[in-house]
């Protein structure tokens, strides 16, 4: 058994040779909006020096990024954890699929991974991930992994020439264990 595995995906480390896809995937500006901002354009060479450190980092106080790929070693998107904070048990993380592989059910399984994780193996509570308005696949998605919407902060961000709102959603332990553990 592998806990970094479903019947579709796994979740593995970053490699050097994934430079080329993330390099690609990088000029995307609609994926970029969707994960931060258009961010200027990068040299190959940049991305494969980040690539390169990410690659040699290990769970580093609790934060972690993995690769999302399918069984046949196609690499579809990736997902990370961040502000982990291990005295109250909360962390968060982003994820992002390749846009030729959205709507396929993989972010689902990728982020039902990374809970069990957190929540079985690293004793956290809770998680809460941050959804820009412009965004209801990613607000439905969470919905129906059992999040809840527990606020909004109005025009929070801003992108293309205009400022947008930034829901927060949240899952507990509890939660998961009810919606998700065993499906």
């Amino acid at each position: 058994m592998n806990i970094w595995q479903t019947e579709r995906i796994r979740l593995r480390a970053l490699e050097p040779s994934d430079a080329v896809t993330f390099y690609e995937w990088n000029q995307d500006s609609d994926r970029a909006r969707c994960l931060d901002f258009a961010w200027p354009p990068q040299s190959l060479a940049s991305v494969e020096a980040w690539v390169s450190e990410q690659s040699l980092k290990g769970l580093e106080s609790d934060r972690y990024f993995w690769v999302i790929e399918t069984l046949d070693g196609t690499a579809i998107g990736s997902i990370d954890t961040h502000d982990c904070d291990p005295r109250s048990g909360t962390f968060g993380y982003g994820i992002a699929i390749d846009p030729q592989q959205r709507r396929q059910g993989y972010a689902r399984e990728a982020i039902k991974l990374v809970l069990r994780y957190y929540f079985e193996e690293l004793r956290y509570q809770k998680c809460t991930v941050s959804v820009h308005s412009f965004n209801p696949a990613s607000a439905r998605l969470h919905e129906r992994l059992g999040f809840t919407l527990e606020g909004t902060h109005r025009r929070m961000g801003y992108s293309e020439g205009r400022y947008f709102d930034v829901h927060w959603y949240g899952i507990t332990v509890e939660e998961f264990r009810t919606h998700l553990a065993d499906a």
